[in-house]
């Protein structure tokens, strides 16, 4: 329902999908409302959203909670949401979501075992990759809601064998390209996952392969996502094999290498905004994704300081960020991006697009030093929070787990 066609200039046009689905179970009507994250035009390539308008949820949730509520007569109102945590929170305390019973939330992989009750609607998000799945009961008299029951179930592959149609459907899919998903490119002393919003052995792996491939370059940067199964079952070696297929599940766009430069005081506003789009106080601010990761550049941060007063220290090569010095940086091409944009960082010189892919670097970069161990190196310290943070989210009752 946040969807607009551009009509040119940016100015909303019609709306690219309806904006609600009603369900009729048993006579019982339960509408259900859309919404993702406006920031998506910031936080992604520019062309995946081009010809698109976002706006923010709450300028339309009051008027169709009401449609579904008043004209269509829904005993229930749900929001289906991918907007991260954090906002789909904000929304529910909103008064434009009086009338809404649940959102179901999506985009930051939180692991909500018990509704988060805020003031307007309950709040629930169902982890990540397939590995469990969000359990909603409602239970209806005379055409009012009653009672609702939530519990978030793991998806056991012992409990729950594979449906055999769908397996087959998979396979003969894949089978193409089964050769190459299967090759195996390197091996990792460590599990790689992703579930640590600061420093992860997955992005560490990235930053090392460009740090090795790019010598010249003084700061390498991985973005800071969240996505991608973990890797942790070792093969005959004693070792954890990375085949071709997952570096597709680590960056599932091959993107081509880009590096730029920019100074100091760049690199610090930079810095500055890259963090407030993590832990933002004011939630619609707030980013899907985890911190940025880099390699070549240590800092030390107050998580939740005020914004643009979160970085304490900051150095390239060990040395304090001279405001005035042009460094050279590194990090994949945004597809639409302007040439002087690098990682979100405005106004950079002396762009170049390389002529190898983040795939062909790690491919290189296993290839000489398989095994790795890729451990954290602890290049953003928190000073405010946890290391091993969890979540973005902090002020409710909610721990991930």
């Amino acid at each position: 329902a946040n969807m607009y066609h551009d009509a040119g200039n940016g100015e909303k046009g019609e709306l690219i999908f309806p904006p609600y689905h009603i369900w009729t179970v048993n006579g019982v009507k339960i509408g259900f409302l859309g919404y993702t994250d406006h920031l998506v035009p910031v936080r992604q390539s520019p062309n995946y959203s081009k010809g698109i308008v976002y706006t923010k949820p709450e300028e339309n949730t009051k008027h169709y909670v009401d449609v579904l509520r008043n004209q269509e007569k829904c005993a229930a109102v749900i929001v289906i949401a991918h907007m991260g945590l954090s906002q789909q929170i904000a929304l529910a305390n909103l008064e434009v979501c009086e009338g809404v019973d649940y959102i179901l939330g999506g985009d930051t992989h939180e692991r909500v075992r018990v509704p988060i009750q805020c003031q307007y609607a309950k709040v629930v998000e169902p982890g990540a990759f397939g590995s469990f799945v969000g359990r909603l009961e409602m239970r209806f008299e005379h055409g009012k809601l009653v009672e609702d029951t939530y519990t978030l179930d793991e998806v056991n592959a012992e409990k729950y064998p594979a449906d055999a149609k769908m397996a087959s459907i998979i396979k003969e899919n894949e089978a193409p390209f089964k050769d190459e998903i299967e090759t195996i490119v390197g091996y990792s002393t460590l599990p790689l996952y992703r579930y640590f919003v600061i420093e992860n052995p997955m992005d560490t792996l990235i930053l090392n392969a460009l740090d090795w491939k790019l010598q010249e370059v003084d700061v390498v940067l991985s973005n800071g996502f969240r996505f991608c199964p973990p890797r942790t079952t070792p093969d005959e070696t004693g070792n954890i094999p990375i085949t071709a297929g997952y570096l597709y599940d680590m960056l599932p766009v091959d993107s081509n290498v880009r590096t730029a430069q920019a100074n100091g005081a760049q690199i610090k506003k930079w810095l500055e905004k890259e963090l407030n789009n993590v832990f933002a106080k004011e939630a619609a601010e707030r980013f899907g994704g985890w911190v940025i990761k880099f390699k070549g550049m240590t800092i030390e941060f107050e998580a939740f300081a005020p914004k643009g007063q979160r970085v304490k220290k900051a150095l390239i090569h060990g040395e304090p960020i001279e405001l005035s010095r042009m460094y050279t940086l590194s990090a994949c091409e945004r597809d639409g991006d302007p040439d002087d944009i690098l990682c979100r960082i405005k106004g950079v010189k002396n762009a170049e697009t390389r002529d190898f892919t983040l795939h062909e670097v790690i491919k290189e970069y296993l290839a000489v030093n398989s095994p790795v161990t890729p451990t954290p190196p602890m290049a953003a310290k928190v000073l405010d929070a946890p290391q091993t943070l969890l979540t973005q989210v902090s002020g409710v009752d909610y721990q991930f787990v």
